[in-house]
């Protein structure tokens, strides 16, 4: 599934009340969402890891969706590399040594 069809697809299932929730409600949502991927990460094992990043990306892709956003033509600006450097590896920590 590409991202345009997950859009879709959560629109289909969940969007009548994902708008009722509105922005601030589901940004809520997916911050929590994002706690929970956080102990995933720390605590739990591949299988429960799996489960958090699907939650965060269909709270993401939800978030997207209220706000009108395409995230397949989102995706799109890192189509070419780096958006900055447009390098393959990223090359702004080398241009740029104080740069995580």
């Amino acid at each position: 599934m590409d991202l345009a069809e997950l859009q879709r697809q959560i629109r289909a299932t969940y969007g009548a009340q994902d708008a009722e929730r509105g922005v601030d409600g589901t940004f809520a949502w997916f911050i929590e969402e994002v706690g929970e991927l956080s102990r995933a990460i720390r605590r739990e094992g591949h299988d429960e890891r799996v489960v958090e990043f699907s939650d965060v990306l269909a709270w993401l892709v939800t978030l997207a969706d209220l706000c009108e956003v395409d995230l397949a033509a989102a995706a799109q600006r890192y189509a070419a590399g780096c958006p900055k450097c447009s390098a393959t590896p990223c090359g702004c920590a080398a241009a740029d040594p104080s740069r995580p």
